[in-house]
C-alpha cells in the first residue's frame, strides 16, 4: 500500500439537532481497499457525500493529497481525482451503455463551447478519444457487448458495473462505492469483488460502503465501523470481527452472551 491519499480530520454534519457524522477521524492509504461498515442510519452515505462535495461538512476538515477539499464543490473534487458510484442507480436511461461511460469522461475533456459549437477538428479528435475510452472502460469490466444496449434494459448486475464504468472513466486515483453489492445473488456478488481487487491492481484506491459482511471481510485491508455517525472501531477485518462493541452495535448488547 501506498502513501497517506485521504485524511479526514475531526469531520461533523449535522441536520438540525441530528449530527449524523461525529468528530470522525481517519486515514486511507493509496491502493487501500477500505470499507465503511455500520447499521442503518450510521452515517456512511452521508460521509460518502460529504468527501464528494455533494454536502458541505458542519466542521473538520479532510484532504486529499495534502489539499484541503472543504469547500470545493463536486465537479472541481472529480477533477482532482476521486469519484463514486451511488446507492441507488443513477445511470441515464435513456442513453446507450457507452454513451453513459462516455459522459464520465468529459470530466477530462479541453475543449470549450466554440469548439464543440464549430465542430474543429481537435474536438472531433477527442470526441474520438472519448468513445475509445469509454470503450476500453466496458471492456475491462466485460460489458463491451452491451456498449449499444440502452443502459436501463440491462439486468441490474450489468447496470451495477455499468455505474463502474462510468466512474472509472474520470481517471480517479480514490473510487467510492456505495452499496455496489445491494441486489446482487451469490455469483454476481463474486464477480463483483474480482472487479473491485482488479480495480485496486490499476494502482486506484477504494472506499467501500457495503452491508455484504462476507465481501467486505473477504476483499478489505481495513475497516472502519461507524454507529450514530461516531467511530467505534477502525482495523483489519479479523479484528473488526472479534470486537466486542462492534458485535454489539450490530446483534444488541445481548450479544455480550
Amino acid at each position: 500500500m501506498g502513501q497517506e491519499i485521504l485524511k479526514v480530520q475531526g469531520l461533523q454534519k449535522s441536520f438540525g439537532g441530528l449530527r449524523a457524522i461525529d468528530s470522525l477521524d481517519f486515514i486511507v492509504a493509496g491502493q487501500q481497499i477500505k470499507s465503511i461498515i455500520g447499521p442503518n442510519g450510521a452515517g456512511k452515505t452521508t460521509l460518502f457525500n460529504l468527501i464528494t462535495g455533494i454536502l458541505p461538512p458542519t466542521g473538520g476538515t479532510f484532504e486529499f493529497r495534502g489539499r484541503p477539499l472543504n469547500g470545493l464543490k463536486a465537479h472541481e473534487i472529480a477533477r482532482l481525482g476521486i469519484s463514486r458510484t451511488f446507492q441507488n442507480l443513477e445511470l441515464f436511461g435513456n442513453m446507450t451503455a457507452l454513451e453513459n461511460v462516455m459522459v464520465g469522461r468529459h470530466t477530462r475533456t479541453l475543449a470549450g463551447i466554440f469548439e464543440a459549437g464549430l465542430r474543429l477538428p481537435g474536438m472531433r479528435r477527442e470526441e474520438r478519444e472519448i468513445r475509445e475510452k469509454a470503450m476500453e472502460e466496458l471492456r475491462f469490466l466485460g460489458l463491451e457487448n452491451k456498449a449499444l444496449m440502452r443502459a436501463t434494459s440491462l439486468p441490474l448486475g450489468e447496470q451495477k458495473l455499468l455505474e463502474i464504468a462510468r466512474a472509472l472513466a474520470t481517471q480517479p486515483e480514490l473510487l467510492l462505492l456505495d452499496e455496489p453489492a445491494a441486489g446482487l445473488n451469490m455469483r454476481e456478488t463474486e464477480k463483483l469483488a474480482e472487479t473491485i481487487l482488479k480495480i485496486r491492481q490499476r494502482e486506484i484506491t477504494v472506499m467501500l460502503v457495503e452491508h455484504d459482511m462476507s465481501l467486505v471481510m473477504d476483499i478489505s485491508d481495513e475497516v472502519v465501523v461507524l454507529n450514530y455517525g461516531k467511530k467505534i472501531a477502525e482495523g483489519p477485518p479479523r479484528d473488526i470481527q472479534r470486537n466486542r462493541e462492534v458485535i454489539a452495535a450490530y446483534l444488541g448488547e445481548e450479544a455480550d452472551a
